[in-house]
């Protein structure tokens, strides 16, 4: 274990003698000629630091709306509201949940030699071209509030918050996004609708919210049970009672064995569940 952590802090450039403090850190690496980026994270525990890795490819193609698996109406509402020239769009859920995949995409949406986009992420996970990305920095006082203050001076017409964190953060981005700036954000709520109260608890005044917010999303990623590792099996009326159908109800259920195999053999793409909510 010690000799499996010690190799990846090398390779993430991170302090192999620290191990009293957590650490983050990044590395690249090359499989099957593509290549993937690699997000280290350590904490120490009792039993020795614990390491956690985050794959990222480097695929751009994945970040495209379409692909992204949302319903027609969706994408088409979507579409529309990252395409206006003003307002806040928000992008909830836990995580996990494709939040930032959904921003990037978006972005990729948006014609980046027209429109001047500026990012504040933390980290950058994924580069785009023509896009001025920065990463926060909070050791040199470089937060994500400073950040949307300096860029109103950029003439930016498209603003890309990675978090909604604090209370300065959301004044500030709905501020950008009244005076005539599309902002694109990530909050964690669990749903779309309380995104508001959350906003208001954050100290921003209703008023605000109902000219700055222009559309809420809220998503999940739910695993797809394989087409060729399922089987089908019809259960009595005492075990559809059990989760709360009418015993009249007859319905076909995947066996709890069935998922145990297709874990062992991978699953097939996640299912993107979505819910928008326009203002």
């Amino acid at each position: 274990h010690t000799a499996v952590v010690s190799r990846i802090k090398v390779l993430a450039n991170l302090d192999i003698a620290e191990q009293r403090l957590p650490q983050d850190g990044a590395f690249t690496h090359t499989f099957f000629e593509e290549e993937y980026d690699l997000r280290v994270s350590t904490v120490p525990t009792a039993y020795g630091e614990n390491v956690v890795l985050r794959v990222l490819s480097k695929n751009l193609s994945l970040f495209n709306l379409k692909s992204l698996g949302f319903e027609e109406d969706v994408l088409h509402q979507l579409e529309e509201e990252f395409t206006k020239p003003q307002g806040i769009v928000l992008v909830t859920g836990p995580t996990g949940s494709g939040k930032t995949t959904t921003l990037y995409a978006a972005l990729r949406k948006i014609n980046a030699l027209e429109r001047n986009i500026l990012t504040v992420e933390d980290p950058v996970e994924y580069r785009f071209p023509f896009i001025k990305q920065t990463q926060v920095n909070e050791k040199a006082g470089y937060t994500f509030a400073r950040a949307i203050r300096h860029f109103l001076r950029q003439d930016p017409d498209v603003i890309l918050i990675g978090e909604i964190r604090d209370e300065e953060t959301a004044e500030m981005a709905m501020r950008a996004s009244i005076t005539g700036h599309l902002v694109l954000s990530t909050l964690h709520t669990n749903d779309s609708v309380s995104a508001i109260p959350r906003l208001i608890d954050m100290g921003i005044k209703d008023y605000m919210v109902a000219s700055g917010v222009t559309a809420i999303t809220a998503q999940r990623l739910v695993r797809r049970i394989c087409t060729f590792c399922k089987e089908e099996k019809k259960i009595s009326a005492i075990e559809l009672k059990k989760y709360g159908f009418k015993e009249e109800i007859i319905k076909k259920y995947t066996t709890l064995e069935t998922l145990i195999v297709k874990f062992l053999y991978g699953m097939e793409k996640v299912v993107n569940i979505v819910e928008i909510l326009v203002i």
